[in-house]
């Protein structure tokens, strides 16, 4: 007879033998294990983009809470406090522009709380003061419900940006203007000039006389008055001049040459204090003949890095290292490609030593724009004028940004 003692080991001895349920207790082990992996996998790639995004937002931060210190004068703790909000107003919309998905508005709301900002200032000799402007910050990052198999519901994503400005007590500058004269810049631009809106324009007419005879006779008609390009490039010069004027009014820190084309280069002014000398250079300026930009754009770069440029500054008022700026200016396209690859090559030569190009194409066909917008430092540095008005607006904005204190990233 079977005692209980035998009876329980056979049965366990048959219930370790049975593979009956094997498949359903791997499956119950495994999947949680797969699901997690997966969900980590995804976590992984979104926190990528979310941190970008976040590092996208304190850098943009930072540089706004720069240069308002530097333009605006604010206190330490008002930038601080800006580049706090802006961080979390920057960062809740690129998200929402790239369609992410955040699960806990609160802990955007909480950015800006949560973030740490600092501000150095220092005072030289040479370039007046400098801002640091430092930010860290952090975003709590929701996982998804597969990762939070692990026991992590939310991953920590920290970031820090820094950022400089620097304003000086002058901007010490050097500026050159290449300026298109070709026959295109006689025609009339869509702008109508405000002073003397209407123009009086004579035509031939006339009347048959009683004898049936034909008798001509000059008769005049009232037009709108529109600014012709060169015109419009002469208010446009007067309005960059104005500009550094106001930024130099001892005429100490500031100078100016420029030089114009057509076919050819005419003769160019020297670099002289002030503005005064090459206003009157643009002024004088007549429309006639072909375009070739190629010598005037190498003359500007010849003669801004020279050394006896640093010199001149130096000696006048004490800056070792003034902006270097070329406004390059056209209406159209070189007659000849081989000129266009040679202000190409001119430009790249300038940008790298250190020359900021400034470009505008003035109702320009589109080989001039493509010329133009290659040659300029940046999409910052290009402007794209359709009428007279915005001609005046990209020329004065130049001159501001000519005179405007410097902001960067540092980090």
């Amino acid at each position: 007879m079977m005692t209980k003692t035998n009876r329980q080991h056979t049965l366990f001895s048959r219930l370790l033998g049975d593979r009956g349920g094997n498949f359903g207790m791997m499956t119950a082990i495994i999947l949680p294990v797969a699901l997690a992996t997966a969900g980590v996998a995804l976590d992984l790639n979104r926190m990528v983009q979310v941190k970008a995004a976040l590092q996208d937002s304190a850098d943009a931060a930072t540089l706004a809470a720069a240069s308002a210190l530097a333009a605006d004068g604010i206190t330490d703790e008002a930038a601080i406090e800006l580049a706090k909000k802006f961080m979390a107003a920057q960062f809740s919309n690129i998200n929402g522009e790239s369609g992410s998905d955040i699960e806990d508005k609160d802990d955007v709301d909480a950015i800006d709380k949560n973030a740490i900002g600092s501000v150095e200032r220092n005072t030289t000799t040479e370039s007046g003061k400098t801002f640091d402007v430092t930010l860290s910050g952090y975003y709590n990052m929701p996982t998804n419900g597969m990762t939070s198999l692990l026991g992590w519901d939310k991953v920590k994503l920290n970031v820090t940006s820094t950022a400089r400005s620097t304003t000086e007590s002058k901007n010490a500058l050097s500026m050159f203007m290449v300026l298109d004269r070709s026959g295109s810049m006689a025609e009339d631009t869509s702008t109508v000039n405000a002073a003397t809106p209407t123009k009086t324009v004579s035509y031939e007419c006339g009347a048959y006389n009683k004898k049936g005879k034909w008798v001509s006779k000059t008769c005049t008609r009232e037009d709108p008055n529109y600014y012709t390009k060169i015109e419009a490039l002469k208010l446009a010069t007067a309005n960059l001049t104005t500009q550094l004027d106001s930024a130099d009014t001892e005429k100490k820190y500031v100078r100016t040459a420029a030089v114009s084309y057509n076919a050819a280069m005419q003769k160019e002014t020297t670099f002289e204090w002030g503005t005064a000398t090459a206003l009157k250079y643009v002024q004088a300026l007549t429309a006639t003949g072909g375009t070739d930009s190629s010598d005037a754009m190498a003359k500007a770069y010849t003669e801004i890095i020279k050394s006896t440029e640093v010199d001149a500054h130096k000696n006048k008022n004490g800056n070792k290292s003034p902006g270097k700026f070329i406004v390059f200016m056209t209406d159209g396209d070189n007659n000849y490609t081989i000129a266009d690859t040679e202000t190409l090559a001119t430009c790249a030569s300038a940008k790298t030593a250190g020359v900021e190009i400034f470009t505008v194409a003035f109702m320009a066909p589109s080989r001039g724009q493509a010329l133009l917008s290659k040659c300029a430092t940046d999409t910052s540095h290009y402007y794209d004028a359709s009428n007279a008005a915005e001609l005046v607006a990209a020329f004065k904005e130049i001159g501001e940004k000519a005179t405007q204190a410097s902001t960067r990233l540092t980090n």
